[in-house]
């Protein structure tokens, strides 16, 4: 981040302020049930209130078709909750770039707060168009970004903005960014990297760059079928992907060179459906029978994977290990999230995405050392590929 401007080097008085937020948070009856993120932008936004600025936010909330408004996309839910945590009014303009948000940012005053709407109400948000861009930046002086989650998106408000106003590094890009990168670069060790999911091919990139970095590596998830698929076993209804079978083994003689004990499940929660009333049973992982499917790891492995965590003094988790949602699979994830959070020495970073809600889900998000809000850019970030919305902050 050296060569990323702070806002701590921008005089926010008197000028208006385009703050790209990553404010993407779930929605229920009109009601936000996970604010998370919003809290995550508290310091950048309190910070540029604090210093006289016209702070305009600017976030999108799901994925809306890109054709104009759509009431379940809308930002209004996140804008009263915002408003709440703030403890005042945030004004809310009825489109991104049109008469409402240019009439709203009119009437602002210093320390005001306004958001936009929904930034991909807009297709040419996601196109990085040229014009839209141009059209975000009319409405301020300067930009900052502060969507960690979004910054692996070329997309109008995240990279194109940034080309045509001084630009600035929010609160939360910066420790993102500086946090993650500081772990891969010089973690302190033994370094533990715990990664499930669903799909080898979604990780592949990762797994990669974790075996040229971390001493232990710990698969999880639907994916280490594949790895097992690999290993000769039998998978019986698991999730498995046969065309990545040829690169699991080719990881698992990369780690066997590079001295990484790669750990793989040794027994699995199987049953023959995916339900909340599902029978389940543990079986070895060489015994699953053909008509299940393994949805979570087992209690053997629970207790060796949380053991080597036990002995970390760095940890970075990114994926489940099982089907956590519902109940009878959520004991390995748990056991898994309890033995991170117990290990108060060590650095201990929550990579994103479903595990998030799993720390969440189990109460120890505060016994983290750092949880980051950007799944897929946190993931990005960790197999060296360069981040548009930081590339483009670039001095």
């Amino acid at each position: 981040m050296a060569d990323i401007r702070s806002i701590d080097e921008l005089d926010a008085r008197g000028k208006r302020v385009l703050v790209r937020v990553d404010l993407n948070t779930p929605v229920k009856d009109g009601k936000v049930t996970d604010d998370t993120r919003i809290r995550a932008a508290l310091p950048t936004i309190e910070k540029l209130m604090q210093d006289g600025g016209r702070v305009i936010l600017v976030s999108h909330v799901g994925r809306p078709a890109g054709t104009g408004f759509e009431e379940a996309y809308s930002i209004a839910p996140i804008a009263d909750r915002l408003g709440e945590l703030l403890g005042c009014s945030v004004a809310r303009a009825e489109d991104v770039t049109g008469p409402s948000a240019h009439a709203v940012v009119q009437a602002m005053e210093d320390g005001d707060v306004v958001i936009l709407e929904n930034v991909r109400f807009d297709a040419r948000e996601k196109k990085n168009d040229a014009v839209f861009a141009r059209e975000l930046a009319d409405l301020a002086d300067a930009y900052v970004n502060d969507a960690f989650g979004t910054a692996h998106r070329a997309h109008a408000s995240t990279a194109g903005v940034a080309e045509l106003l001084p630009s600035y590094a929010g609160y939360l890009m910066q420790r993102e960014v500086g946090t993650l990168t500081s772990m891969l670069d010089d973690p302190k060790r033994p370094f533990v990297a715990v990664l499930g999911g669903s799909k080898v091919s979604d990780k592949i990139k990762v797994i990669d760059a974790l075996l040229d970095k971390a001493d232990v590596l710990i698969i999880g998830g639907a994916m280490c079928f594949t790895f097992l698929m690999a290993e000769g076993c039998g998978v019986g209804k698991s999730l498995v992907e046969p065309d990545w079978v040829e690169r699991a083994h080719d990881m698992m003689a990369k780690a066997k060179r590079n001295g990484v004990r790669l750990l793989l499940p040794v027994d699995v929660i199987v049953a023959e459906a995916m339900a909340e009333d599902a029978q389940t049973f543990a079986v070895s992982v060489k015994e699953i029978p053909d008509g299940s499917m393994g949805l979570d790891i087992g209690p053997e492995t629970a207790e060796i994977y949380a053991d080597a965590i036990k002995k970390a003094a760095s940890v970075f988790w990114n994926g489940p290990m099982g089907v956590f949602e519902m109940k009878p699979f959520e004991a390995g994830t748990r056991k898994v999230a309890e033995a991170i959070a117990a290990n108060r020495e060590a650095d201990t970073i929550i990579g994103g995405g479903d595990s998030v809600a799993a720390v969440n889900q189990f109460g120890v998000a505060d016994q983290m050392t750092f949880i980051s809000t950007g799944g897929g850019a946190s993931m990005e970030l960790v197999q060296g590929e360069v981040l548009p919305g930081v590339e483009a902050l670039a001095r």
